[in-house]
C-alpha cells in the first residue's frame, strides 16, 4: 500500500555566519576606499576622481602638488589615526568589559596632554615634531602608572577603570593649572588639543606607523584571550589564557594606539567610543570579527568626517575633533537609546 504522506520539506542548509561577516567586511573595505577617494577629491580645489588619480600617479599631471603634498599625507594620517583609536577603544572594552569605554577612560590621552603642556611650557618645545614623541611618552608613562595602580598582575577590570578615572582627572587638573599660569602654552596648546589632521606631513607618518603597526598585530592577537576573559578569568584559564599576561599585554596594545593617534592629531574622542557599538551589531561580541571591522570602519569615519570639515567651511575648514563632536554625541545618544542587538553566533 503506498503512502499518502508528502515527503517532509527540508529547509535549505543554513548560510555559514563567517560567510556573511566576510561579505561585510569585503563592504567596509570599498567603504573605506570611497572614503579615501572623497579625502584626495575634496577641498579648498576641488578634484574629480580622474583628476584626483592623475595627480596621485601622474608627477606631471596638474594636481600632483594638491594631491601629494597636502591631501595625501592627510588621507594616510587619518587612515592611522581612525584604525588606531576605533581599535584601541575596541581593545578597552573588551579589557574592562565596557561598553562605554574610549581611549581616554584610562587616562591614556589626559598623559599625551600632560606630557605636551608640560614641554610646551617648561622646555619650550614649539614644533609638531616635538609633540609626537612627547604625547607618545606620556601615554606610556601613564600606561605603566595605570597597571601598577590597578594592581599589577593582580588587576581587574574594575580595579583598572577606577585607577584610570582617577589618574585621568588629576593629570587633566594639572594641564588646566599650567595653562592657567602660562598663557603662552595655551595659545600653542589649544590647536593641538582640538583634534585636527591639518598638520601631517610625511615624517609624521612615518613616525607613527611602526606603532600603529604593532599596535594592530597586538590587538588581533589578543582577538582570542580576550574572548576567553569575557567569560571571566576561571574559564579563560580553563581555556588556557592567561588573564593577567593578556590584561598587561591589552594595556600596551592601548598604549601604542591610543599614545600614536593622539600624539599625531590631538585627542579626537568618539571615534573608538561609536565603532565599537555599530560595528558589535553586525558582528556580534566575536573579537576576532570585532577587531577587523574596526581598523577598517574606524578609518572610514576619520575620514568622512575630515572631508565634511573642509565642506562646511569652505574655502577654510572645521577640524575633525569638532567634528567627531558635533556629529558623534547625537549618534551616540541614538546608538544608547535603541534596544539592545542580539549578539550573532562567533
Amino acid at each position: 500500500m503506498l503512502s499518502t504522506k508528502p515527503p517532509p520539506v527540508t529547509a535549505p542548509p543554513a548560510r555559514p555566519p563567517g560567510r556573511g561577516r566576510a561579505a561585510g567586511l569585503a563592504a567596509a573595505l570599498l567603504l573605506l576606499l570611497a572614503a579615501a577617494v572623497l579625502s584626495l577629491a575634496v577641498g579648498a580645489k576641488p578634484l574629480s576622481p580622474g583628476e584626483a588619480w592623475d595627480g596621485l600617479v601622474r608627477p606631471g599631471s596638474p594636481a600632483y602638488t594638491i594631491v601629494h603634498d597636502m591631501r595625501l599625507p592627510r588621507t594616510v594620517l587619518g587612515l592611522l589615526a581612525g584604525l588606531a583609536l576605533g581599535l584601541a577603544g575596541a581593545v578597552m572594552q573588551a579589557l574592562t568589559r565596557n561598553p562605554l569605554a574610549d581611549p581616554g577612560l584610562l587616562g591614556i590621552n589626559a598623559g599625551a596632554s600632560a606630557a605636551v603642556v608640560s614641554a610646551i611650557s617648561f622646555l619650550g618645545v614649539t614644533s609638531f615634531t616635538g609633540f609626537v614623541w612627547f604625547a607618545f611618552a606620556g601615554a606610556g608613562a601613564v600606561a605603566v602608572l595605570l597597571y601598577a595602580v590597578g594592581g599589577g598582575r593582580a588587576a581587574t577590570p574594575a580595579r583598572l577603570v577606577l585607577a584610570g578615572a582617577a589618574l585621568n582627572a588629576a593629570l587633566f587638573s594639572y594641564v588646566n593649572a599650567v595653562q592657567l599660569l602660562d598663557t603662552a602654552s595655551l595659545d600653542r596648546m589649544r590647536f593641538w588639543t582640538v583634534g585636527s589632521l591639518a598638520a601631517a606631513q610625511n615624517h609624521t607618518i612615518v613616525r607613527v606607523l611602526p606603532f600603529v603597526a604593532a599596535g594592530l598585530a597586538a590587538a588581533l592577537l589578543l582577538a582570542r584571550p580576550l574572548n576567553a576573559m569575557a567569560m571571566g578569568d576561571d574559564s579563560a584559564r580553563a581555556l588556557g589564557a592567561d588573564p593577567a599576561r593578556a590584561r598587561a599585554a591589552a594595556i600596551v596594545t592601548i598604549t601604542l594606539l591610543c599614545g600614536a593617534a593622539t600624539a599625531a592629531c590631538g585627542p579626537i574622542i568618539f571615534v573608538g567610543l561609536m565603532v565599537p557599538h555599530l560595528v558589535r551589531a553586525l558582528t556580534g561580541s566575536d573579537l576576532r570579527w570585532l577587531f577587523p571591522y574596526c581598523a577598517v570602519l574606524s578609518p572610514a569615519l576619520m575620514l568622512a568626517a575630515d572631508v565634511a570639515g573642509r565642506v562646511v567651511a569652505r574655502p577654510s575648514e572645521v577640524q575633525v575633533g569638532i567634528v567627531m563632536v558635533v556629529a558623534g554625541g547625537p549618534l551616540f545618544l541614538y546608538l544608547v537609546r535603541r534596544p539592545p542587538h542580539r549578539a550573532a553566533a562567533p
